[in-house]
């Protein structure tokens, strides 16, 4: 799920303030510790050969999570394609991979336990 900012509906819109809210985004219950995450990411990075080996080979945590800048491609093991941008916000469940269309800045809010291990199987990957 990804939504662009000025496609959030505004809950408070007065001169000087604007408060966007996207409610229903997401469903945090029975997750535990949350890590707050920031990425910088090259252009071509795709992380799905690092994710051989996981469940459906794919990304297990759920992220909440806000573009600053660049393009991504979600690839969801359901067959689902997104494209985020620049100024999205956005919501993956598990069951995700990520490749890079270009240089990105992204802030990710992930259940620190499960995307922890994730990361922990890409580094393995990486040191092959």
């Amino acid at each position: 799920m990804r939504i662009a900012r000025d496609d959030i509906p505004a809950k408070i819109n007065i001169p000087g303030a604007v408060a966007r809210q996207k409610v229903d985004f997401g469903d945090a219950t029975g997750l535990s510790t949350m890590g707050g995450e920031y990425f910088s990411l090259a252009a071509g990075t795709d992380i799905a050969p690092l994710l051989k080996g996981l469940h459906d080979d794919a990304c297990h945590a759920p992220h909440w999570g806000y573009m600053i800048s660049g393009e991504l491609v979600v690839t969801y093991t359901n067959g689902t394609v997104d494209t985020c941008h620049a100024k999205d916000l956005f919501y993956w469940p598990p069951g995700h991979s990520v490749r890079v269309v270009q240089d990105a800045e992204v802030i990710l809010f992930s259940p620190q336990h499960e995307h922890t291990a994730v990361m922990d199987h890409m580094l393995k990957a990486l040191a092959g």
